[in-house]
């Protein structure tokens, strides 16, 4: 599908490919097809012109739109691998996670590069940090530079003597870091020809729909929405990241598919959005009261999609089935095409097919995906959740396994720190850390510091902090994680009861 996206951009040059909103929601063009073109050429001939070449590594911290499309697009045409990099991790994560995947080169847009100068209060104020450059290896600003960055991916001549991949499609693709510690990060690795199964799954679901030409446009802002609509000829709209500004948008443009996350999606229906055509969400439960929200305000179907970084997406189920089904647990729908599922025998959901990954970087490959999800299939084949077996904690679609960041909590004065996450309703969480004082130690003084390693967090920061004496629980004595997120969720509905009566 990226072939024959590169062959559809030049078809219509003229023809916008990706839009944004101002701020009354009109949309603004912010790349033409013939331009998103020309800059996948640059940045192919730029990534060649550095003696780059098939089977080489490139990290990217480049922010969702153009830039980071095409790059991905000359990546694509090079054979090269990308390891995708979230500059919101943390140092000591990305260190970790650039030593596994040792990039030849890394791709790195202003916003991402804290460094010195007056650029690193800028990233600090994005929830942005990498690493000092010295710790980074080779890196190169895309897009506009700010002082202290480091120098620009000098364009090269496009399409002159840059080779077109032609080797096998089991080769890798691209490299997306999930779980592990500092000490042993983990990164799921695609292949070439998984990329391109799970692309083509989505636009199976795009295409299997009501009616709509090519023309109309489409809102979302991932890589597997924006490349099967851009193929099929229709131009994208990155979604507004105000709420207010979202509904405008959605009311001006009237896409005709709209994927949002669930976190999205409230918040454009508390700013009263209106929607249109069909809606899809994923990256966090969707639950049926959501959907039917969505439908009330205005879509003709709403779509809930079980996806993982594994395999994308694995199952999608309408808003009118999930709001019929009446047994216990959650209804994720039926396996896509291609997609098998079975459960192992402590009841652990595992998916195989065409689009899952190939391995974990640094393992063997693995047909069959472990999931984490406890689950069953139904009388008719039907993916039905039933909780989380592994630690991880989703806030806003958001992924955050803390294990990642636990170590940060172990400040002197501190005898155990644990990471949970609380219920905080349609399936969203809170990210609590739960901390442990050694005796003697006053709480004001650990609070003075933990603050800078929360700080450093990133993203994954906790929502809130809670002192208190950790249950343990087995025969190892390690943290009791259900017993520990009971515990923040009383401490914190207490402590708001409290505040509320005064």
């Amino acid at each position: 599908m990226l072939d024959r996206l590169d062959h559809s951009l030049r078809a219509r040059p003229e023809r916008p490919a990706v839009l944004s909103a101002t701020r009354t929601g009109r949309a603004r063009v912010r790349a033409t097809r013939g331009e998103l073109a020309a800059l996948a050429d640059a940045y192919a001939a730029a990534l060649h012109a550095r003696g780059l070449r098939a089977g080489d590594t490139v990290g990217v911290a480049v922010r969702p739109g153009p830039r980071a499309l095409a790059v991905l697009l000359a990546l694509w045409r090079l054979g090269l691998r990308g390891a995708v990099l979230d500059p919101g991790a943390g140092a000591e994560v990305l260190r970790a996670r650039l030593a596994l995947a040792r990039p030849a080169l890394v791709l790195a847009d202003a916003a991402a590069q804290a460094v010195a100068g007056w650029a690193r209060p800028l990233a600090r104020r994005a929830a942005l940090e990498l690493p000092e450059l010295a710790g980074l290896g080779p890196v190169a600003t895309v897009g506009p530079r700010l002082p202290g960055c480091a120098p620009a991916l000098e364009a090269g001549a496009p399409r002159v003597g840059v080779p077109v991949y032609a080797g096998p499609q089991d080769a890798d693709a691209v490299i997306v870091f999930t779980s592990g510690t500092t000490s042993r990060p983990r990164a799921v690795v695609h292949t070439r020809a998984g990329l391109a199964a799970g692309m083509g799954t989505v636009a199976g679901l795009f295409d299997g729909g009501p009616g709509g030409g090519a023309g109309e446009p489409v809102l979302g802002g991932t890589f597997f929405v924006l490349v099967p609509a851009l193929t099929r000829g229709a131009p994208v709209a990155l979604p507004a990241r105000s709420p207010g500004v979202l509904a405008r948008q959605l009311a001006r443009l009237r896409p005709r598919d709209t994927y949002l996350t669930p976190p999205q999606l409230r918040d454009a229906l508390g700013a009263g959005a209106r929607f249109t055509g069909r809606v899809w969400t994923g990256s966090a439960p969707a639950s049926a009261a959501l959907l039917g929200r969505v439908r009330e305000a205005g879509a003709e179907e709403a779509w809930g999609v079980y996806a993982l970084t594994e395999l994308f997406p694995a199952a999608a189920v309408e808003s009118r089935e999930k709001a019929a089904f009446d047994g216990a647990g959650d209804l994720a729908g039926a396996p896509l095409p291609g997609v098998r599922a079975v459960r192992d025998a402590d009841g652990q959901l595992l998916l195989a097919g065409p689009a899952a990954r190939d391995r974990y970087l640094g393992e063997e490959p693995d047909p069959w995906v472990r999931t984490g999800d406890r689950a069953r299939l139904d009388g008719s084949g039907r993916i039905v959740l039933e909780g989380r077996c592994k630690d991880m904690v989703l806030r806003r679609a958001e992924n955050i396994y803390p294990g990642l960041y636990e170590p940060a909590l172990q400040v002197p004065g501190v005898e155990l720190g644990v990471l949970v996450g609380i219920p905080a309703g349609d399936g969203d969480e809170r990210l609590v850390a739960v901390v442990q004082a050694r005796p003697g130690v006053a709480e004001p003084a650990l609070r003075a510091a933990l603050s800078e390693p929360l700080r450093a967090m990133g993203t994954a920061r906790p929502d809130a902090l809670v002192f208190a004496r950790i249950p343990l629980s087995g025969r190892s004595r390690k943290p009791d994680r259900a017993a520990v997120s009971a515990l923040a969720a009383r401490r914190l509905a207490a402590a708001a009861a409290q505040a509320g009566t005064r």
